[in-house]
């Protein structure tokens, strides 16, 4: 027996030896790159600017050596030949990460994308804000970072007992990549907070009270404040939206008192230069708001008029010119200055149903809305009109010619700007009505 093993061992050496050098000379064996660290497994990473992202756990075949040559390139540029690689960016930007491993004139190679949120940076000058206000279902690929000055997303929906739920933007790193590309392109992010709301158009569920029952109460609105402020530091936000279109159960009108003590207190917590704002009713609701001097500017929620839905209601535009405009009046009228009011615009139609004999809207069930993309999916053209019949029995929405009008008068009358809602309802390139209302405001 000890005869055969003295045999055989040999004889693995040899063989061994002879893959080896099988290996070492083939020049048809292509190298490969064993991620057991899995750290290539998602396409991109995002960190904030000192943070690191690290490359390591990883093995190859065959063995680097001296024919084996391994390469970590950042932006094409050569770094590092070691066989793991920490990549820690002193500035923000998107990096590109590949790795080669080359052997006998072959190479195999990994990459990954690296967005990097900077410390600080420098916000865009501009004499109007555009803003993309996104919402909860929004991302970054929504937004063309040239055509805006601000970016809102609706990440922030207040529980009953006072928690936030924040799961949207934390989903996948979403706010994070918001933020970061924002930052990158000089554009501030605000945190848009608000209580359930009712699908598309952005307004209350209906008899849902979670946002007012919590901050109509002293000691849960404390600690709301709290919640949100450390949110902010730690996501880098820019600031607050308080997002008061939304309230429309329970003691309506002491939620909307409850608004002004509210946003101080936000404004009071923060840090200096971080900003606060609200997004303000144009309906009946609007004399129960108490002071708001300490916002930076209010978003007038300027648009769905309410005349052309219910029972037997006529069929028109809920969105019009004179509705913008007398929206812009009640807030003026108020005492703020047209320079600290933003004035909305719907990236979304009324879309009927059902029709009565008449030719009206037949019932409270029979009208939805419908995203402004959406609608230029059923009609190309639809992007210069206001009106298509070639969804069901018709929507009625704001294309690129109203909200030109629109822009215009806000530009005309000296107003501090426009927001749209919501901007990933928006349509894309030329067919944006971001776009469209940026080439003004500018």
């Amino acid at each position: 027996m000890k005869k055969i093993i003295y045999l055989i061992f040999p004889l693995l050496v040899f063989m061994l030896g002879c893959k080896k050098d099988k290996v070492e000379s083939a020049g048809d064996f292509h190298p490969r790159i064993f991620d057991g660290g899995l750290v290539f497994q998602s396409p991109s990473r995002i960190i904030k600017e000192g943070e690191s992202a690290v490359y390591n756990r990883l093995q190859y075949s065959p063995a680097p050596g001296a024919k084996m040559k391994v390469s970590w390139k950042v932006d094409g540029k050569e770094v590092s030949t070691d066989t793991a690689f920490t990549f820690t960016p002193t500035a923000g930007g998107e990096y590109v990460i590949k790795l080669e491993a080359t052997f006998n004139g072959q190479t195999a190679t990994r990459l990954s994308k690296v967005l990097v949120s900077p410390t600080t940076y420098t916000p865009k000058p501009s004499p109007f804000v555009n803003m993309s206000y996104l919402s909860d279902g929004g991302v970054a690929a929504n937004v063309n970072w040239v055509n805006v000055t601000h970016v809102a997303f609706n990440g922030a929906r207040v529980l009953p007992e006072g928690g936030v739920d924040f799961s949207k933007g934390n989903q996948n790193q979403n706010l994070d990549e918001i933020v970061a590309r924002g930052h990158i392109a000089g554009v501030p992010v605000l945190l848009g907070v608000s209580g359930r709301l009712s699908g598309v158009d952005g307004w209350s569920l209906y008899a849902s009270s979670d946002f007012g029952s919590v901050i109509t109460d002293v000691a849960k609105r404390a600690q709301l404040v709290q919640t949100l402020v450390t949110y902010v530091a730690d996501r880098r936000l820019d600031g607050i939206d308080v997002m008061m279109t939304d309230l429309g159960g329970g003691d309506v009108s002491a939620s909307l008192a409850a608004v002004g003590p509210f946003v101080s207190e936000l404004k009071a917590a923060l840090p200096a230069g971080k900003l606060v704002t609200a997004t303000v009713t144009v309906n009946y609701l609007h004399w129960d708001y108490t002071d708001l001097s300490k916002v930076d500017w209010v978003n007038v929620h300027a648009f769905e008029d309410g005349n052309h839905v219910g029972p037997g209601a006529t069929l028109g535009q809920q969105s019009s010119l004179n509705w913008m405009i007398s929206g812009a009046g009640i807030w003026r009228n108020k005492g703020f200055a047209a320079n600290k009011i933003v004035l909305g615009m719907p990236a979304f139609g009324l879309r009927y149903l059902e029709l009565d004999g008449n030719g009206n809207n037949l019932s409270w069930g029979s009208y939805n809305y419908l995203p402004f993309k959406d609608i230029l999916k059923a009609d190309p053209t639809a992007v210069q009109k206001e009106f298509t019949g070639a969804i069901a029995k018709g929507v009625y929405f704001n294309g690129i010619p109203l909200v030109t009008q629109k822009a215009n008068y806000i530009k005309q009358n000296g107003f501090k700007g426009a927001y749209l809602w919501a901007g990933d309802y928006d349509g894309e390139g030329d067919n944006s009505l971001m776009k469209a209302i940026s080439q003004i405001l500018k």
